[in-house]
């Protein structure tokens, strides 16, 4: 982000992207300085401890938007979505959606490493921001941020998870009812280039 005019214009263009206009912009510079950046700007604080606020944050908005959303899931997979909802990787793509690696303040040598584009330091400075929002406008102005950014990946997400390995979730529904873990037979007949393969898992004997 640059000084006067330029800075406004990067403000005014990430409040639109996010849905949120800061009434405190000192808290968005903050949110979107790497700690890369601080040794080169004196009294610039990094943006660390509003990442750690924005990362719980989106755990609890995350979770009340698929709790209400999907009454029909249980447990285990509630908690399955909302990890893959807000892993670094989905996390970095919505920043790249929404452009955040241009905002982001890095040090010369992150910079010149194409920080602006890593996976760890867009999921870090998207946190940081939702973060920022809560702290400037409560937890309305924040549910609003993941309900505009996250929340219409969800379904995609719940595609993804209809797929989840079928071997994982029969060994959690045999750790459930106290039994070892399945043991698993693969026979196969047929001649070699047309294999017709058969598995069966076992249960408790």
């Amino acid at each position: 982000m640059s000084d006067g005019s330029d800075r406004s214009a990067d403000a005014g263009s990430l409040a639109e992207s996010i849905g949120y206009s800061f009434v405190d912009e000192a808290l968005l510079r903050r949110a979107l300085a790497h700690r890369s950046s601080c040794s080169e700007n004196d009294g610039v604080e990094s943006n660390e401890r509003l990442e750690f606020l924005g990362d719980a944050v989106l755990g609890w908005v995350v979770a009340d938007i698929v709790f209400h959303r999907f009454s029909e899931l249980p447990e285990g997979q509630l908690t399955d979505l909302r990890k893959s909802v807000v892993n670094a990787n989905a996390l970095a793509d919505v920043a790249r959606e929404i452009d955040l690696g241009r905002h982001v303040l890095l040090g010369r040598g992150e910079a010149a490493a194409a920080g602006a584009d890593k996976d760890s330091i867009l999921s870090d400075a998207f946190e940081a921001v939702l973060g920022a929002v809560y702290l400037d406008g409560g937890a309305s102005a924040a549910h609003g941020m993941v309900v505009r950014l996250i929340a219409p990946r969800i379904p995609e997400v719940i595609g993804d998870l209809s797929q989840l390995d079928n071997k994982t979730r029969l060994q959690e529904l045999s750790a459930r009812g106290g039994a070892e873990p399945p043991v698993y037979r693969v026979s196969s007949t047929g001649p070699d280039h047309a294999k017709l393969f058969r598995a069966v898992a076992l249960v408790g004997g």
